[in-house]
């Protein structure tokens, strides 16, 4: 589907957008407005990371922008299942938007920004589509904070269930997916900020620089909940082996004692006492006690 955003009997450029073309329709456009081999190629790859080129010889522009997906499932942790792409050709007079899903930001753009006195050219334009997809990281970038602070909750709480070593996995794969998008995408930010005396593509950079800042520091988080997952699932380990150590020392020498007059030997001295029984049970306890002594002198309980 192919709209119209802007035609050059209103602007002194023309936008025009389409929306999940198949390969015909997009051989059309290149045809008819002359884009380049290669970078209609790039354009039909689903899984290409941000990129922003020169093309050509009359210097046309090209970009491949990726944009927060709106709906994330638990499990997503690929570039396509995190993020939308976006391709654009961009040249003085025209520039052209070229996306698989549809995208609502696009209109909004065309009913806001369009109508203000800062638009005024398709460099504009492109400003403020890359303003507008690092926007959607902003949003996405509060839920895995939350998603971060209920991991961090259930492991100091000790509320650990089965799931909480895979959800760990899935928010790290998500986070370093977003970041590497957000790093590749400095270079689109730097191209369309590098023209000496630009002042409205200061939001963008900032927008940027705030975004690559949130990122770092979630990276960095989860990395740490992770060390700490499993430094706390080998201190409780350690700890239940303790105990079980414990538990063994106290039936070691019982163990041996029981051992001994569990043998089947005719000529045993004390098998004939009348007091074997209860003395080796008083014996038994004295040996716990003694050991039970040692271990809190020990501070070991």
């Amino acid at each position: 589907m192919i709209k119209t955003f802007a035609d050059k009997s209103d602007y002194p450029f023309e936008w025009l957008d389409v929306t999940d073309p198949d390969k015909d329709e997009l051989d059309e456009i290149a045809k008819k407005y002359n884009l380049h081999e290669s970078s209609v190629n790039d354009c039909l790859q689903p899984d290409h990371l941000p990129k922003y080129e020169i093309v050509g010889t009359e210097g046309d522009v090209f970009v491949i922008l990726r944009l927060h997906t709106s709906e994330v499932a638990n499990q997503a942790d690929t570039v396509r299942e995190l993020t939308d792409k976006v391709a654009i050709f961009m040249k003085e007079e025209r520039i052209i938007t070229i996306h698989k899903k549809p995208w609502p930001e696009s209109e909004k753009i065309k009913d806001e920004y369009m109508k203000s006195d800062n638009c005024k050219s398709a460099h504009h334009i492109l400003n403020e589509i890359v303003k507008t997809g690092l926007a959607t990281f902003d949003s996405q970038a509060s839920h895995l904070n939350r998603e971060i602070e209920f991991f961090e909750t259930n492991m100091f709480l000790k509320n650990r269930k089965r799931s909480l070593l895979e959800g760990l996995y899935y928010l790290k794969r998500k986070v370093d997916v977003t970041r590497r998008i957000l790093i590749l995408t400095n270079e689109i930010v730097d191209k369309i900020d590098n023209e000496p005396g630009n002042t409205y593509t200061r939001d963008t950079r900032d927008l940027y620089v705030k975004l690559h800042n949130i990122y770092d520091t979630l990276f960095e988080n989860t990395n740490h909940l992770l060390t700490i997952y499993f430094s706390l699932s080998s201190q409780r380990t350690n700890e239940i082996i303790r105990v079980l150590t414990i538990f063994s020392v106290f039936f070691m020498p019982l163990t041996f004692i029981v051992g001994i007059y569990g043998m089947n030997f005719e000529f045993m001295p004390e098998l004939k006492m009348r007091f074997g029984y209860p003395g080796v049970m008083i014996l038994m306890g004295v040996v716990t006690g003694c050991i039970y002594y040692w271990f809190k002198k020990r501070e070991w309980l």
